[in-house]
């Protein structure tokens, strides 16, 4: 070793050669690498998705779950199948062995279940991909005091010119109702006319398409033939003919029925800062840099928002990069300041010159480190910018300890070129023993595989090339550099202030070490035995400590941000006005939560300590729903609000402020969850136990009897489960009299189903959004039971009898949500 430190030192071109290579290919690298927020994260799950709509929680899993399950089983690489049966929809996750050919697995699952022809007619086409992580980098919050149809129409509008930047691939519009065109007829007109639903929706599938009609072959070219009829718009449906009156003339549908050109029946609202509202989400997509598409997306709303329409507004609900931004800020913060107190420490004890060739050796390794980005596969994010966080104290103990020995040397009397090469030669071994078992410590990270290991591979791998650049810089390049150094000697006459300050440091310093450090030193060798006993006597009150419970251990520490959730889940069923009401109670106490926020503000332009606040009902927003089983529907909906940083809020933390709006909100009534988090990240709850069984009820039944048991042990809170009781249904069943009129239960089901759900007679593509026709009953004549025994059942022959007639009801409730794993 000493021989190959001694080329170096003699050859001091090539040790500056060498750092400026380091250097070059770091900030080289710096300007080319993606930023994002996290890493690409490859999952080893595939999605199966398939909407039965309108069908209950049971209907779903015995028709569409229990199908694709039988398909899918024994699949070569599957670990474990998880099914979900909710209302309208079955989605089935696959997980993966992950040593499994993910492209074959998936072409294996495709080929099965698109083998299965038994499902029922009214379920649509499955739907199979992989699932990927979509990256946020921001989320734009439309609002304005207008109606739904404007504020969409704003958001599209947004959209398409958000992509039409280069810099921007991926934008969605979120908790956007879908279009939907209603032909509402009653149950009178039906009767008036003799019509039916399945009449009705026949006529508009006749009347309402395009076909393609060949060629004519002319003596003076090709001529297309196109027969075009298809309707777009609820207006133009109205003139097509369903049937014909008795005196020949036509009956129109716009004659018999109510068109209602506007969006699905579905309980979807948001609401920002007190004003109807609609997300935008931009993403980032492949290769994409995150702080590029923020740039882009801040310079787009800063034309957009002079053009918008009165009353209406466009502001950043969420921002990713900013978490980068202050995340690169930090790292360079703590780069410069432990630079700097490396130079003034090292300086007070060794010449000023050495201190500065060892604190180079920081920004050195760092950017060598950067500079092996590319091929190691990483990027500037969150993790690797961890890496950098957790190693910038260490890598500058190598050139520290390097650097200490060649002075030491030097003032024994030793030529710099000597005290260079003998003293880094003396300290090679440890110095390099000292970088392995560190990087040893690390290398799990990077070499384990599958799952979240290789999310997290970023800081062990950045830590591990940190250290790989900081060995070479302090064994190579710096004693090149130390090498050329001017030896002074203590006391000499030409001594400036810094060295005289120096001279007193390092004598009070040795005093020191004569007068208390050897001494204590002696008496410990002396007393070895009295000394290790007291080690393994701190070892013994430590793992006490530990095992008492006194000193926590969280594998992953809940994170405070600034942002607060309130999610709240009432019983199945709930009116969706109940929930907004609730809702709108959460809105009121979070401006509560502001004033009380905002009291310690000096003047009324001092900003308020609340941003935003942002409130939906029907689907949860933000990270609050995350590990959550409530689904969508009326009965669910959640408050988010957004705080300003700590230190403009008058210095009270995010749980702090949760905690003081839940006091604000007090007990919402029949609210069966209600909770409040103000964590930024979170694994989730400590403990997770899951129950099997083949019946839902008993196992209903059993997950009550435990969440009982564990709530009587001292220190355990918050106990919940996943067991929902789902909506209050009536179950028909056709009557055995009803057989003799030819009726089924397929007859029944299916004109109930047209009734109350709506017949589907087509889609229509319109731009971007594929609407649908619906024909069903009004919206006045589904609102109560009276409406299902008014109704009429019509059998083959066109006789009318009424539904309670024909059908036996059985009163019940169904669940919200059946979950399944492994076919149970």
């Amino acid at each position: 070793m000493q021989r190959l430190i001694a080329w170096w030192v003699d050859n001091p071109v090539a040790a500056n050669l060498l750092m400026l290579l380091f250097v070059a290919g770091g900030l080289i690298s710096l300007s080319q690498l993606r930023k994002e927020e996290f890493p690409n994260l490859e999952l080893d799950y595939i999605q199966v998705t398939v909407p039965y709509l309108g069908a209950a929680p049971e209907e779903v899993e015995a028709g569409v779950c229990l199908r694709i399950e039988e398909a899918i089983e024994g699949t070569e690489g599957i670990r474990k199948i998880t099914t979900s049966a909710a209302e309208g929809l079955c989605s089935v996750l696959v997980q993966l062995h992950h040593d499994a050919n993910k492209s074959k697995a998936l072409d294996d699952v495709n080929a099965r279940v698109y083998a299965i022809n038994t499902f029922p007619v009214e379920a649509e086409r499955p739907v199979i991909n992989e699932v990927t992580v979509m990256t946020t980098v921001m989320e734009l919050a439309i609002s304005g005091n207008t109606d739904e149809r404007a504020l969409k129409e704003l958001a599209e509008e947004v959209r398409e010119e958000l992509t039409e930047d280069p810099r921007i691939s991926q934008v969605r519009l979120q908790y956007a109702r879908p279009y939907e065109i209603a032909v509402e007829v009653s149950e009178r007109t039906l009767r008036q006319y003799g019509l039916t639903f399945d009449r009705i929706a026949q006529a508009i599938r006749d009347a309402s398409l395009d076909v393609p009609g060949g060629l004519v072959k002319s003596a003076g070219g090709e001529i297309l033939l196109r027969a075009k009829g298809q309707r777009y718009t609820g207006e133009e449906f109205r003139d097509i003919v369903v049937t014909k009156r008795a005196d020949g003339t036509a009956l129109r549908l716009g004659e018999i029925a109510t068109l209602v050109d506007g969006f699905e029946d579905t309980d979807l609202r948001v609401r920002y800062d007190g004003k109807p509202a609609l997300l935008l989400q931009v993403s980032r997509v492949g290769e994409e840099d995150t702080l590029e598409i923020a740039r882009a997306v801040k310079d787009y709303l800063g034309r957009k928002r002079a053009q918008l329409p009165e009353g209406m507004a466009i502001d950043i609900s969420r921002d990713e990069s900013q978490d980068l931004v202050d995340r690169l800020d930090a790292l360079l913060g703590n780069a410069w300041s432990g630079l700097v107190l490396v130079v003034v420490v090292l300086a007070l004890f060794l010449r000023l010159r050495i201190a500065l060739w060892v604190s180079v050796g920081m920004p050195v390794a760092m950017l060598g480190a950067l500079a092996m980005f590319p091929a190691a596969g990483l990027t500037i994010s969150s993790l690797s910018l961890m890496g950098f966080l957790l190693v910038l104290g260490i890598i500058v103990d190598d050139a520290t300890v390097v650097g200490e020995r060649v002075h030491a040397f030097e003032l024994e009397g030793m030529a710099p070129r000597e005290a260079a090469i003998r003293g880094t030669s003396e300290v090679s071994v440890p110095v390099i023993f000292g970088v392995l078992t560190t990087q040893a410590a690390f290398l799990p990270i990077v070499t384990l595989e599958g799952g979240m290991a290789s999310f997290f591979a970023a800081v062990g791998l950045t830590v591990v090339l940190c250290l790989c650049f900081s060995l070479l810089e302090s064994q190579l390049v710096l004693p090149a550099h130390l090498a050329r150094q001017t030896v002074r000697r203590a006391g000499a006459r030409d001594e400036n202030w810094l060295e005289r300050l120096q001279d007193r440091i390092s004598a009070r310093l040795e005093r020191l070490i004569a007068d208390s450090y050897l001494p204590l030193i002696r008496r410990a060798i002396a007393h070895r035995y009295v000394v290790c006993a007291i080690g393994v006597a701190v070892m013994i009150v430590m793992a006490g400590l530990l095992a008492s419970g006194r000193i926590v251990f969280q594998y992953f520490p809940s994170v405070e941000g600034d942002r607060l959730f309130a999610s709240l889940t009432m019983p199945e069923g709930t009116p969706a006005e109940v929930t907004q009401q609730a809702a709108r109670r959460l809105e009121a106490s979070a401006e509560a939560l502001r004033e009380r926020l905002d009291r310690g503000r000096r003047d009324d332009a001092e900003p308020s300590a609340v941003r935003h606040v942002m409130a939906s009902v029907g689907k949860r927003v933000g990270r609050g729903s995350l590990g959550s089983d409530a689904g969508e529907g009326s009965h669910v909906a959640e408050v988010l609000v957004e705080l300003r940083p700590y230190a403009e809020r008058g210095g009270m933390g995010s749980a702090e402020a949760a905690a003081l709006w839940r006091e604000l909100t007090g007990p919402i009534p029949d609210a069966l969850e209600l909770t409040f988090t103000a964590e930024a990240f979170s694994a989730g709850k400590p403990i997770d136990i899951e129950l099997r069984g083949r019946d839902v009820r008993q196992l209903g039944e059993a997950a009550a009897e435990l969440r009982e048991r564990l709530a009587r042990y001292d220190g355990v809170f918050d106990v919940s489960d996943t067991y929902r009781a789902g909506k209050q249904e009536i179950l028909l069943a056709i009557r055995s009299e009803a057989e003799l009129l030819g009726l089924s239960q397929r007859d029944l089901g299916r004109q109930v189903r047209q009734a109350f759900y709506g017949e589907e007679a087509q889609r229509v593509q319109r731009g971007r959004d594929d609407v649908r026709v619906m024909v069903r009953l009004p919206q006045a004549e589904r609102v109560s039971l009276g409406d299902l025994e008014n109704m009429r059942i019509r059998t083959a022959q066109g006789v009318e009898v009424p539904s309670m007639s024909v059908a036996e009801t059985t009163v019940g409730r169904g669940h919200s949500t059946i979950r399944r794993v492994d076919g149970q």
